[in-house]
């Protein structure tokens, strides 16, 4: 008997929350504070995570920059200095353990609590299985979801002291539905998917409604890491858009953030087409890029 209360009064709680997520798509959330803020972002030094640390800047926090590219990283933090704010820049490797704990406790001693972790830092190999090295793949699981445990833990327990933080997943369109010869990458993301999905219920669980989580997923963007990358429908994305949307959604505190927005329409239908159907759609859409393919070699 008391289930079935439980479940009726399931009833309401979906009406009440439908309605109220279409009132918010229709009343524009204010944007948070973020002045003052300690940010750190992984793999700051290029791309995402550059454009990314230039928005914080101009929002006057506080940024702690990371990246294995001590020359890529110091020219971010120099730009960032010169949008007038403060930036430490930390020459760290976020595939190895031990030397992510190490430069927290420095980041800690140096700079103070970090209040909003952007993990950022990913790499990606364009081939098949066989194409992929053992150590590529190793390499790929311990920068694109591993390191978002090790930083996670060093930083999280400031923020669950103080019930205050923001924790930034970015992830990929290829956590939600698999592309063929991005196969490591796509499993990583699918990782990073649910690491962010699986920390945002623990947080809950714990009661730290001040901490908040956000994942980033987009198609391509061009930033070099794929080679000529095309789809027949969603263009190939330009890195400063793609920060424009991540940084709306951040402010926002948006939970998923699709860039673009009707990715989320194909993720749902993959979820209830059939298995032929899908094919189908996968060769109209015809995703495209440079990729070496070693299964030729195994079979002759």
């Amino acid at each position: 008997m008391h289930i079935l209360l439980d479940l009726l009064l399931l009833i309401p709680i979906l009406i009440f929350s439908t309605v109220e997520s279409f009132v918010k798509l229709l009343i524009p959330k204010k944007r948070k504070s973020v002045s003052g803020e300690i940010v750190l972002i992984t793999g700051a030094g290029h791309g995402i995570g550059r454009l990314t640390a230039y928005e914080f800047a101009k929002l006057k926090s506080k940024l702690v920059l990371w990246d294995i590219n001590k020359h890529g990283i110091e020219e971010t933090a120099a730009e960032c200095r010169k949008l007038g704010a403060r930036a430490h820049a930390y020459v760290v490797d976020c595939s190895n353990r031990e030397e992510i704990y190490n430069y927290a406790k420095k980041v800690k001693t140096e700079v103070g609590d970090v209040s909003i972790l952007v993990n950022n830092a990913g790499v990606v190999y364009t081939s098949d299985l066989f194409a992929t090295q053992d150590p590529q793949i190793e390499k790929t699981f311990e920068v694109n979801v591993l390191a978002h445990f090790w930083t996670t833990k060093a930083f999280l327990p400031a923020m669950m002291k103080n019930n205050h933080g923001h924790i930034i997943t970015v992830a990929s369109a290829g956590g939600h539905t698999v592309v063929p010869f991005l196969l490591a990458y796509c499993s990583s993301k699918f990782a990073a998917v649910g690491f962010h999905r699986a920390l945002t219920a623990e947080m809950a669980a714990l009661g730290k409604n001040g901490i908040k989580t956000s994942c980033l997923c987009p198609n391509f963007i061009n930033t070099g890491f794929i080679k000529n990358p095309s789809t027949r429908f969603i263009p190939t994305l330009e890195p400063e858009e793609v920060v424009s949307k991540l940084m709306k959604g951040i402010l926002t505190e948006q939970k998923m953030i699709f860039v673009p927005s009707s990715l989320s329409v194909v993720i749902v239908l993959e979820r209830i087409f059939p298995e032929r159907f899908l094919n189908a759609m996968r060769r109209i859409i015809n995703v495209k890029f440079d990729a070496v393919i070693g299964f030729k070699n195994k079979v002759q």
